[in-house]
C-alpha cells in the first residue's frame, strides 16, 4: 500500500489480534452476562471463601483489607441453574497442546462435580488448550470415567475430542456452552 509522503508499509508479517486479552474466564463471565440478560439461565462465578482478620480503617470508604487467608479450599468456578436444572463446573485453560495435566483439577473438586452428578446435577469442565484455540466441555460422568480407568497424569487431547464437545467460539454469547449442555439434556431426556 502506497501511504502519502512516499511512505511504504509492508504487510507480510500480520499478526492476529483476534483473542487478545481474551481469557477463558472472561469468555465464560461474558457468555453468563449474555445468558442473564436474555433470561436464559442464571449462572456466576463462585467467590473464593476467605476470612479477613485485619483491616486497615482509617475512614469507613478508605476501609482497605491488610491480611486474610482461605477459609477452604473452594469447590469448582461456576454454578447456577438452568431449566431447573442445577449447573455445576470448573473452567481451566492449558498451553500444552497433546495433553490436560489433572494437576490442573483438584482431588476435592472431582469429589465435588462427583456429588453434583450423583444428586441429579450438571456437572462438567471447561478447558481451553490455549495453543490450540480450542475450548471443550467434559462432562463430567466422561472425567470420572476417565480417572477411573487411567493412572496418567494427564488426559489426552485425543479423549477431549473424542468424549468431549468442541464449544464453537462466537460473537453473543461468546462460548455457548448451554448449547451443549441443552443437547446432553435432550439425549438424557430421551433415554429415559
Amino acid at each position: 500500500m502506497n501511504y502519502p509522503k512516499g511512505i511504504i508499509k509492508n504487510h507480510k508479517n500480520t499478526i492476529n489480534y483476534s483473542n487478545r486479552g481474551m481469557t477463558l474466564e472472561d469468555d465464560i463471565n461474558e457468555s453468563n452476562l449474555y445468558y442473564r440478560e436474555h433470561d436464559i439461565a442464571y449462572i456466576y462465578k463462585k467467590p473464593t471463601p476467605i476470612k479477613i482478620t485485619k483491616v486497615d480503617y482509617p475512614e469507613r470508604k478508605k476501609a482497605k483489607i491488610k491480611e486474610a487467608f482461605f477459609m477452604e479450599p473452594s469447590t469448582t468456578d461456576y454454578n447456577g441453574i438452568y431449566k431447573g436444572k442445577y449447573i455445576d463446573f470448573e473452567a481451566k485453560e492449558t498451553n500444552i497442546k497433546t495433553s490436560f495435566p489433572l494437576a490442573n483439577i483438584h482431588p476435592h473438586q472431582i469429589a465435588h462435580l462427583n456429588h453434583i452428578i450423583r444428586h441429579g446435577g450438571i456437572g462438567f469442565i471447561i478447558a481451553r488448550f490455549t495453543k490450540l484455540n480450542q475450548t471443550f466441555l467434559l462432562p463430567a460422568t466422561s472425567l470420572l470415567e476417565y480417572l477411573n480407568n487411567s493412572s496418567r497424569k494427564s488426559i489426552p487431547y485425543d479423549y477431549f475430542s473424542k468424549n468431549g464437545y468442541l464449544i464453537k467460539e462466537k460473537l453473543s454469547p461468546r462460548l455457548d456452552y448451554l448449547q451443549i449442555v441443552q443437547n446432553l439434556l435432550e439425549v438424557n431426556y430421551e433415554e429415559k
